[in-house]
Order: C-alpha cells, then sequence, then structure tokens
C-alpha cells in the first residue's frame, strides 16, 4: 500500500479549493498552481521508478479490503499518463500567465484548472468503474465553466453543444455502469475483469461493452466527433490547448483500460468495431484537415485523426500496437498541446484565425516559426521526432494482425496531417511580410518559453526514446496481462 498514489488527485483539488478564497491574489494563485503542477510531476516520477522496480502499487482507502472500498491503482500505464498530464499542465499554465487575461484569472480560472487536473488523475488512477464516471464528472464540470469562460458569444454558443453532449454521454456512462452492475454484481475493474473471465464474456456482456465503448467514443471524439472541432477552437489559447492535450485523452484511457482489462475475450468483436471506428476517424480527420484554411479547424481535426491513431494500436492487440500507442498517447499530449499555444500566438499576432490573413511571420518571429515546423514534422511522424516511433510501432502491430486496411489508412492520414501543418507554415510564415512588428495585434513576450520546453519535449520523446521505452514496455506488459492488476488489487486475498 503507497498513500503517495492519492497526491496527483488530493493536491490539486485541495489547493485549488483552498484558490477560490483568494480570488483577488492573483500573483499568489500563479505561484501556489505551478508549485502545484511541479509537485504532481515529482511524485509521478517517483512513483513511475517505484513501480519499475516493486510493481503496481494500490492504496483502498479508509482499509476496506478490494473489492468493497475505494480503490487508488497505479500501475506504470496511468503514472505515465499523469505525469504526462503534469508537465504539460505546467506549460500550459506558463502560457495562460501572460495570455489569459486578468478578468479571467479573477474568476476563478486557476482553481478550475486545477479541479480540471484532478479529475484527470482521479481518472488514470481509480480502480472502479463508478468513481470512474465521478472524476468524469468532475473534470467536465471544471470544462463547463473554463470553455464558457469570458462569455463571448461564440463561446457560449459552443459550450451548449459541449455540455449537452457531454451531459447525455453521461447519462449512457449510467446506464451502462448499472446494466454491468445487474450482471456482475460488481464495479471493481478488478473483481469485474475476475468474474467475466471465469462466467465467459457472453452476448449480454458484449453488448455493454460495445454500450461503453460508444460513451467513451463520444468523450474522446472516437468518430462520434461532430461536437469537437467547434467546442476546442471557441475558448481562450491555454484553455483550448489543455482540452486538446487532455480531455479526449481520457476517454482514450478508459476504452484502453476497459478493454485490456474487462472486455478482451471476444476481439473479433470488440477490438475489430474499434479499428472500425478509428479508420473511419481517421479517414474523416484528415479530410476536415486538409478541407479548411482555418487555424482554429485545421488543428482540432488533427486532434481527432490522433485519436484513431491510437485506438488502431489497441484494435491490434499485440504487443507492438499496444506499445506503439502508448508512446504515441504520451506523445499526442504533448504535441497537441504544443500546436495549439503555437496556433494561438499566431492568432494573437495577426488578431485573425484566417491563413488568408497572415504571411511572412518567419522574419519578425523565427523562433516560434522553426518551432511549429519542428511539431509539424513531430506530428506528421517525421524520424526521428516523437511521433515517428508511436505510428511505426502501431503499424507494424495492424500489420502483424493483418489489419492492412487500419494500417494503410494510419500511413495516408499521416500525409494528410504533414499537407495540412506545412499549408499552415507555409501561409502563415512562409512568404512576403504582410505585418511589421508595430502593427502587429499583440505582443508574443512571456509566451515563447513554454513553447520551447513542449518543442524539447517532444524531440526527447523522438531522439531519447530509450530513456523512456523500459517504462513504456512495463505498462504493455501489464496491459495485456490482466493477471498482474488483479493480483497487485487483491494483495493475495482470495477473489470473492
Amino acid at each position: 500500500m503507497n498513500n503517495l498514489i492519492i497526491i496527483p488527485i488530493i493536491l490539486p483539488l485541495l489547493v485549488g479549493m483552498i484558490l477560490v478564497l483568494f480570488k483577488n491574489k492573483i500573483i499568489f494563485q500563479r505561484v501556489v498552481s505551478l508549485v502545484t503542477l511541479v509537485g504532481m510531476i515529482v511524485v509521478s516520477i517517483y512513483l513511475m521508478n517505484t513501480i519499475k522496480n516493486d510493481g503496481i502499487q494500490t492504496l483502498q482507502l479508509g482499509g476496506w479490503e478490494a473489492p468493497f472500498g475505494i480503490g487508488i491503482v497505479a500501475d506504470m500505464f496511468a503514472i505515465l499518463l499523469v505525469l504526462t498530464t503534469a508537465v504539460v499542465a505546467t506549460c500550459v499554465l506558463l502560457f495562460a500567465f501572460r495570455s489569459i487575461g486578468e478578468d479571467r484569472e479573477r474568476h476563478y480560472f486557476y482553481p478550475l484548472f486545477l479541479f480540471l487536473i484532478a479529475g484527470v488523475s482521479g481518472s488514470f488512477l481509480t480502480s472502479d468503474l463508478f468513481n470512474l464516471y465521478v472524476f468524469f464528472e468532475v473534470l467536465l464540470v471544471a470544462s463547463y465553466v473554463l470553455i464558457s469562460l469570458g462569455g463571448e458569444k461564440r463561446q457560449l454558443r459552443e459550450s451548449m453543444t459541449y455540455v449537452v453532449i457531454n451531459i447525455i454521454s453521461s447519462a449512457l456512462f449510467l446506464v451502462g455502469i448499472a446494466y454491468l452492475y445487474t450482471v456482475t454484481g460488481t464495479l471493481s475493474l478488478a473483481h469485474l475483469s475476475s468474474r467475466i473471465a471465469e462466467a465467459g464474456q457472453d452476448y449480454l456482456i458484449t453488448t455493454i461493452a460495445i454500450l461503453l465503448l460508444l460513451v467513451f467514443a463520444i468523450k474522446a471524439g472516437l468518430f462520434l466527433f461532430y461536437w469537437l472541432p467547434g467546442s476546442y477552437s471557441a475558448p481562450p489559447t491555454a484553455i483550448a490547448a489543455i482540452f486538446a492535450a487532455l480531455l479526449t485523452k481520457v476517454g482514450i484511457y478508459a476504452i484502453f483500460r476497459l478493454f485490456t482489462l474487462i472486455f478482451y475475450h471476444q476481439p473479433d468483436v470488440t477490438h475489430v468495431f474499434i479499428g472500425a471506428l478509428a479508420a473511419l476517424t481517421m479517414i474523416l480527420g484528415g479530410i476536415g484537415a486538409i478541407a479548411y484554411s482555418d487555424i482554429h479547424k485545421i488543428l482540432t481535426y488533427n486532434v481527432v485523426i490522433g485519436v484513431g491513431f491510437i485506438l488502431a494500436g489497441l484494435a491490434s492487440f499485440t504487443y507492438d500496437g499496444i506499445l506503439g500507442s502508448i508512446h504515441y498517447l504520451m506523445h499526442d499530449m504533448v504535441i497537441k498541446a504544443l500546436i495549439f499555444l503555437i496556433g494561438g500566438a499566431i492568432i494573437y499576432i495577426t488578431g485573425s484565425s484566417h491563413l488568408k490573413h497572415m504571411s511572412g511571420l518567419i522574419r519578425t518571429h523565427p523562433y516560434l516559426g522553426w518551432m511549429f515546423f519542428i511539431a509539424a514534422l513531430s506530428l506528421a511522424g517525421i524520424p526521428p521526432l516523437s511521433g515517428f516511433i508511436g505510428k511505426i510501432f502501431i503499424v507494424k502491430g495492424t500489420f502483424d494482425q493483418s489489419l492492412f486496411w487500419i494500417g494503410a489508412v494510419g500511413l495516408i492520414t499521416s500525409l494528410l496531417i504533414l499537407y495540412s501543418m506545412m499549408k499552415i507554415f507555409m501561409n502563415a510564415f512562409w512568404g512576403e511580410t504582410i505585418l511589421d512588428v508595430n502593427e502587429e495585434k499583440g505582443s508574443t513576450k512571456g509566451m515563447l518559453f513554454p513553447i520551447a520546453l513542449l518543442t524539447l519535449l517532444t524531440i526527447l520523446l523522438g531522439v531519447g526514446a530509450e530513456g523512456i521505452m523500459g517504462y513504456i514496455e512495463i505498462a504493455t506488459k501489464a496491459l495485456l496481462d490482466s493477471s498482474l492488476y488483479i493480483d497487485a488489487v487483491f494483495n493475495g486475498n482470495p477473489i470473492p
């Protein structure tokens, strides 16, 4: 039992509650929020190495034995995502210091930001399906306020769509939970895995699995992503960046957890269905990315493509496919935050999100331009940057399972990603400079540092992949061997 594994949940939650009391102390809120996220990074690194040396870490709150109490479980997959969440959130927070505006800061931006991080971390670490629903609601309630914070007309319009869609998906989530509990008598993930493995995954269980898949598909933007482009382009840059980096990833994580730990007995039905949704998502996302000339739209459709690519690895259900998906998931959290921050900086400079209103920024903002170029290559999967490694393993996994159509779609959409990102680079940074420094709508002062940190991170995840790959291999083995998770949760006690 390791009490530290609750820190990534309880620390931002408690600090957020305290910061509510200091509405007008902006500097204090900034410093405390930053220290909180740095503390999460330190704890996550410690837990990551503890798991590597001692195995999966568990905590049963209140002293209740599993499956009766509230369980928190940190396996390598979960803690890698918690660490990436904390790093990305730190960089986005630094960007927000210069861009979010004092009015939003006084209206509880920092407490809401920390509540969102607490909900994301809790979703990764919980070992109970109902508590997964609870943490989903924590992050969603925070996101409801963040997406509308500022009260601009476009924000309010898109926030209504966002709220309604998530309320519907949450209601369906509760229905799925109710049916699953009626059939199995438990909601503990480890207990569910054990009982379904013992009784067999019949058609009723498979139907419930498909229902939960559709719930998380809505939340992840898998095929049912019609709400995403508008919702992610409406809020200010820092909020859009944290949404793009983290919110869809919680839905992806839930699909991975359920379909490797619980619903893995009929992969010819469930996993092939996931593969079909992933392929359709990549195709539709790729079409959207090349169709628009608006930076917001191009970037949000690239979020959609990433969701499909990550879940293509799960569809293969092979060692290489899962390993590639985990690496690509971490890469995607970093790169989506990076491109949204750079995109926001471009819009801040030019005062427009349409490519026809910008040109030649590379002459006045060379650092921003070349960092965008690196991000574009990484997003498209050009070696040796971080996007390449995950993609090559995912494609290998799909080919090993003879799912050539999924692998082919992934390779083709990689070209569409490159085209869409180069369209931004060539239009915004290349060509004749139409805005001199005095005509720019805003300054990038203070914004380049967090962008540089994320750029460095995407380079290190590629060039220095060997340093993290050992941890990813441990996560992959645990996902493919459900007994490791079950044994850690029950800790040698009889399974009821």
